[in-house]
């Protein structure tokens, strides 16, 4: 296959940033996107040009560092695809594949493709750590766990922190990681003390982040790479008004 890149440059987070065209030849159709990366890079610094800087890690589509937008896109045209599980044979012969990388306030761009996705660790940072006896650890079926609770929290838990949902959202808004993380723990009996605690930390963390709100346009669920549901949201919301309730104030205060 033969390609025309255009390709975000940016060299820093207080440049300017612009697309920048590259043709690429002989890919293979079964070189995964990040491959086929990888073999741009290769020949730009062959030329002595500096390779195009993107994150990458596991590249078995569960660590979350691959994000990128393609064609519009958020991890490419495929859904329920990362970046780095994304093959070439969903792309034509002589296609213009524009790459470009999320576009948030909260997200930062650092170099080219990459972004800061701190305000995540500080979402997380924010929910705190769970009340659990010390000691050697209790046998598995001490604490009872209703099936559809578990079903829900192993849901939740497949979120990989990415950004896809950030990047696709209208308003930037994180929410769909926000509940993805307070859900994991707030169905299961282990994350009951600090249920209400938790989720007020990590929405006020949210909004201090510099993300949006939400307005339930649903794109994040539709190009989250594992599936998380938009009634996650609706979880979140009833725990963050049910905590506002807890403690006397209205949502928003205190």
């Amino acid at each position: 296959m033969n390609l025309t890149l255009r390709i975000w440059r940016q060299a820093g987070p207080d440049d300017k940033g612009r697309m920048v065209t590259y043709p690429v030849e002989d890919v293979s159709p079964d070189m995964s996107f990040l491959e086929m990366l990888d073999v741009l890079n290769e020949r730009l610094t062959l030329a002595g040009e500096e390779p195009v800087a993107f994150d990458h890690d596991c590249r078995e589509g569960i660590c979350g560092a691959c994000g990128m937008v393609i064609n519009g896109n958020a991890h490419g045209p495929e859904r329920g695809t990362t970046a780095c599980q994304l093959h070439m044979r969903h792309f034509k012969d002589g296609e213009t594949i524009d790459i470009e990388p999320w576009r948030a306030k909260a997200f930062p761009v650092l170099k080219d493709l990459m972004v800061s996705r701190q305000a995540f660790d500080r979402i997380i940072a924010a929910g705190g750590y769970i009340t659990a006896p010390t000691g050697s650890a209790p046998e598995a079926h001490s604490t009872p766990v209703a099936k559809a609770n578990a079903d829900v929290a192993f849901e939740s838990a497949a979120c990989i922190g990415c950004g896809a949902c950030v990047a696709a959202c209208p308003n930037g808004s994180g929410m769909l990681f926000t509940a993805a993380k307070v859900t994991q723990l707030g169905v299961l009996p282990q994350g009951q003390p600090e249920r209400y605690t938790r989720v007020i930390g990590m929405v006020d963390a949210h909004d201090e982040a510099g993300f949006g709100g939400c307005t339930n346009a649903g794109e994040c669920t539709a190009v989250c790479p594992k599936g998380i549901p938009l009634t996650t949201i609706g979880r979140l919301n009833r725990d963050y008004l049910s905590a506002t309730a807890k403690r006397g104030g209205t949502p928003g205060g205190s």
